[in-house]
């Protein structure tokens, strides 16, 4: 028994390497590689003893050729490893496969009027992660019974949740010794926040989230997965909820389908129920149609990169370089036609401080589109807005593409120092020279209209505005960057109208009881209806 010994302990240290580690068993792996040599170099280290005690140092030459049989073992499976291991990089190099790599993505041309719908002013995402992540913390310090036990987890997900875009992200354990006490229940609630209008809500469940990152032993879920999908490469986790609101972990499992190490693409995925924990994995055809998330930004941006310098061939990339485009730094994301898009825009190799055009690309079918309209690259975007604002010293969001009129137009929020949006910009893609400023976004749409017309670009027929008479039940002054608002309440409605005072200074004279006639904009934003004349 006591000659075993090394043995067992071998089996152990690698039984729990796997579970810590938890590898994929699957050779196209590097993890799996990795987990490999750690079985052999610890193999090596735990049997070391009996390795030595057969070398005879009287003998030394005879003893080892003859002896030693575990090493000779060991040696022979680390060379078949390495000449497997690096076989398999060679073939998988873009320039053995250029072809194939090109092929990753299917890209047609789109018709940016036609793909992209003309702006909803009331439905624009304004926020995005850290605006939202900073939301989310103040929510959750207003929930007293939970704070102490839970934190806001950093893993958000911007979805299409019915009709309107949102960002979502679960609670996690604050610590191990809150799992330990909170653990028997779970994660009892997540947290919504509706992205247009800045509100967020925490959302309790019935029953707690059961599997998550934050959780520990079996019940986390890299382990949870791993132990019933032992070969699945996964690409990363995203928290989801479906049109119930029930939430669900969505785990795309990547496949490498140029030799062994490249072309990563994704080939199905698992959906998980975070409560239940019952899983269900689905071709990447069948994903269901409330799912946003499958093909994370960086994956679409990579495959588009290698179709725009591939395409012509491996030498033409690093050379003569005709036609070769690659994508700029950043992206963002739009919904539409209930999808989740990613977009970023599309620039020469050469490193220009212009788009030739941008991409649009699902997140969840990993259809591409590429749109040809030449202007302004993002970050030049980015800073003429905060240059219409640099004695503020806001900071700007990455753009947001939409149809205004037809234009393609990128839209900003401009940010203090704390992270909060305190303005809004607008800048067209093509005649960048447009740049417009406004405290709301019906402001901004305003200035930026008037700014179109100015440089001779038609603008569509400007909103509907309706008509509304009564008595002022509640009148409210807010001083938003030095401009004066009244917010206004009729009587028997709840809705809520907005007058800045520089614009229409009758408003000044009016108190609570008066009657009004109020001209507004049919289209709320936010919530509120803007005045544009007062009587």
């Amino acid at each position: 028994m006591k000659k075993y010994i090394s043995y067992i302990l071998t089996l152990v240290v690698w039984a729990a390497g796997f579970y810590v580690y938890l590898p994929p068993i699957n050779i196209k792996a590097t993890e799996f590689w990795a987990f490999m040599a750690f079985m052999a170099i610890t193999a090596l280290l735990l049997n070391a003893y009996k390795i030595i005690s057969q070398i005879d140092p009287r003998n030394l030459r005879q003893s080892v050729s003859q002896g030693t049989r575990g090493v000779k073992i060991v040696a022979r499976a680390a060379v078949i490893f390495v000449a497997v291991y690096v076989i398999g990089y060679v073939i998988s190099l873009p320039v053995f496969r250029a072809g194939a790599y090109s092929s990753l993505m299917t890209v047609s041309q789109g018709n940016f009027e036609e793909d992209v719908e003309e702006a909803d002013f009331s439905e624009i995402p304004i926020l995005d992660s850290d605006s939202a992540a900073i939301i989310a913390e103040r929510k959750m310090g207003t929930m007293t019974e939970m704070v102490s036990q839970f934190e806001v987890s950093s893993n958000f997900s911007q979805i299409n949740y019915n009709g309107s875009p949102y960002r979502v992200t679960p609670l996690r354990y604050a610590n191990v010794i809150k799992w330990f006490s909170n653990r028997s229940g779970g994660i009892p609630a997540y947290i919504l926040i509706d992205m247009s209008t800045q509100n967020a809500e925490l959302i309790k469940l019935d029953e707690g989230i059961k599997i998550s990152p934050s959780e520990y032993l079996n019940r986390d879920l890299t382990r949870y997965l791993r132990f019933r999908y032992p070969t699945a490469m996964f690409r990363g986790t995203y928290f989801e909820i479906d049109d119930d609101g029930t939430p669900f972990w969505i785990c795309p499992v990547m496949d490498h389908t140029i030799g062994l190490f490249g072309g990563t693409d994704i080939k199905g995925a698992v959906v998980l129920n975070a409560i239940t924990g019952e899983h269900t994995y689905y071709e990447v055809d069948d994903i269901p149609q409330w799912i946003d998330r499958v093909y994370d930004a960086e994956l679409l941006m990579e495959q588009y990169d290698y179709y725009g310098t591939l395409r012509n061939g491996y030498l033409n990339s690093l050379f003569t370089q005709r036609n070769c485009l690659v994508t700029t730094d950043g992206y963002n994301y739009i919904a539409s036609h209930d999808d989740v898009w990613v977009y970023t825009g599309v620039t020469s190799v050469n490193g220009d401080e212009s788009n030739v055009g941008f991409v649009l690309m699902n997140q969840r079918t990993k259809e591409t589109n590429y749109y040809q309209i030449a202007g302004a690259e993002e970050y030049s975007a980015m800073s003429s807005a905060e240059g219409q604002v640099q004695h503020l010293g806001y900071t700007s969001t990455f753009p947001l593409l939409l149809n205004v009129s037809g234009e393609p137009t990128y839209f900003m929020s401009l940010k203090d120092g704390a992270g909060l949006v305190k303005k809004y910009a607008m800048v067209n893609i093509q005649k960048y020279q447009i740049v417009a400023v406004g405290d709301t976004v019906n402001e901004c749409v305003k200035e930026y209209e008037s700014l179109m017309e100015n440089n001779g670009i038609s603008v569509a027929e400007e909103a509907e505005k309706a008509t509304v008479d009564g008595v002022i039940d509640v009148l409210k002054d807010i001083v938003i960057d030095g401009n004066t608002y009244y917010y206004i309440m009729l009587e028997g409605s709840d809705d809520l109208y907005s007058v800045k005072a520089g614009d229409y200074v009758e408003i000044l004279k009016k108190n609570i009881g008066d009657s009004v006639t109020l001209e507004y904009v049919e289209t709320a934003s936010n919530g509120v209806y803007t005045v544009t004349n007062v009587e």
